[in-house]
């Protein structure tokens, strides 16, 4: 694996995990109610799209299990039409397209110390 794809994984990681962390004890309304909390998941989920649409074709291969142009898709969708989020679709995918996601990638990269 390339180094540049290694750290942008480690990206991808991190973003995900932040997310994850955001909406731990929060509720989908909350999301209506708490403008910084949309801004932190937009924000954490651009960062994922962006690493992992610059990940070479060989990585994404490597990493298979995952359906990387949804992802980037996502993202393309967020910066675009930011004005036009769906909190539903974020929330959703938070909760369930995250997790997954990190499984899959930490099973490629080796363990930090």
């Amino acid at each position: 694996m390339r180094p540049d794809d290694l750290v942008r994984l480690r990206h991808i990681l991190d973003a995900a995990r932040e997310a994850i962390g955001f909406v731990r004890g929060r509720r989908r309304d909350d999301l209506d109610h708490d403008r910084q909390l949309v801004w932190a998941l937009v924000k954490a989920i651009e960062i994922i799209g962006e690493a992992a649409n610059q990940l070479s074709p060989n990585t994404r291969k490597e990493v298979s299990g995952l359906p990387w142009e949804k992802i980037i898709g996502m993202r393309h969708r967020l910066v675009h039409s930011y004005f036009d989020i769906n909190l539903d679709i974020l929330w959703k995918t938070v909760h369930e397209g995250l997790p997954p996601l990190l499984t899959e990638i930490e099973k490629v990269i080796p363990k930090e110390r």
